[in-house]
């Protein structure tokens, strides 16, 4: 199969829609390889357009490690320890690939921007990264494949906004407690609580008396991501890519990481498990599931994933949450890396 990499390109239609988003590569061939056959694959992967999925049935290497590093993800059958970050571990190999051919088919677009957005967040201060992100992003708001996400949605619905504010603030000594309050929406990310969230974290940044930040939700889930029914609304692309940059209150948790505490519980969808991972800490509850949709809506992740979720577990298992879009259970999320520590 790695044949398929010579020319590295994605088979563009007319329409600009790629025919080739992913090549599969089987690595159990390279096995007994020469170092310079094996630099020099890894050369060509590095390089290709495509997503490159490596396949390992036999034990991982030393020698196949150039190989691993390069593709978007390895999946495996055997156990992946927190040794090899590239590898995801999956019950049955043709399923899991199924679903990515199928994941990938269905959204090349978004598939192919969030592999290569990938491998330049990883290697890019805070800044610079989330810049990178929410060009793609707002982008891809001009896509089609976002356009039939929308049309498959529906008529947004109206949102009927409480008397209170949708965060709270506890203050006890120099801790600052900071408690999404919207439990009617799940703490949906919206316009305004991303606003509030964003005031109470310049709080915490502004102030030298706090000591520590803990943020949690409300209700039956920390957050359940983006409000879907504000999604579409950017008119002015170009301003959207600003409004994300700069209206991010993940950017505030970053640069508070060593004194920010996420608890999180419930689903944790897209946004909740993006803007968690920058912090210090991540404790999660029993039950907690995490996931990333994005891509079946024809986006990439835009609250900070792309950039906070591959220092924690890896660019190949990010690229796989991201890709696949399945649910991860807390108990694999804590062997990850995704959380830190469990609590009643």
């Amino acid at each position: 199969m790695i044949g398929r990499l010579e020319d590295g390109g994605l088979d563009i239609d007319p329409a600009g829609v790629p025919d080739r988003p992913l090549v599969v590569v089987d690595l159990d061939r390279y096995a007994t390889e020469p170092p310079e056959t094996i630099a020099a694959v890894a050369d060509r992967i590095e390089r290709a357009l495509p997503l490159v999925v490596g396949v390992l049935r036999g034990p991982a290497s030393a020698r196949l490690r150039p190989l691993l590093a390069a593709a978007t993800l390895t999946l495996t059958d055997r156990h992946a320890s927190a040794l090899w970050p590239q590898m995801v571990a999956v019950g049955d190999l043709d399923a899991a690939l199924a679903d990515l051919h199928a994941a990938t088919a269905y959204s090349p677009r978004a598939a192919i921007a969030c592999g290569q957005l990938l491998r330049q967040t990883v290697r890019l201060p805070t800044t610079p990264a989330l810049a990178a992100e929410a060009a793609v992003y707002s982008m891809l708001l001009g896509g089609s494949e976002f356009a039939r996400w929308l049309a498959e949605r529906g008529p947004a619905r109206e949102v009927r906004w409480p008397d209170t504010d949708l965060v709270r603030l506890e203050r006890a000594d120099d801790r600052l407690d900071i408690i999404l309050d919207h439990p009617q929406r799940r703490n949906a990310l919206s316009m305004r609580l991303r606003e509030q969230l964003l005031a109470a974290l310049t709080v915490a940044d502004s102030d030298p008396t706090i000591g520590s930040v803990t943020l949690c939700g409300a209700g039956p889930a920390f957050c359940s991501g983006g409000d879907l029914d504000e999604f579409g609304t950017a008119t002015d692309l170009v301003a959207a890519y600003l409004v994300r940059l700069d209206r991010a209150p993940w950017r505030i948790i970053d640069s508070l990481a060593d004194r920010v505490t996420v608890r999180v519980h419930g689903p944790c969808i897209g946004a909740g498990a993006e803007m968690s991972a920058f912090a210090g800490t991540v404790l999660a509850a029993p039950g907690t599931v995490f996931q990333l949709p994005e891509i079946r809506m024809g986006l990439v992740p835009g609250a900070g994933g792309t950039v906070s979720i591959p220092r924690r577990v890896g660019r190949w298992r990010a690229a796989w949450l991201m890709l696949s879009g399945a649910a991860l259970p807390v108990g694999t999320a804590l062997r990850w890396g995704l959380v830190d520590r469990l609590e009643d």
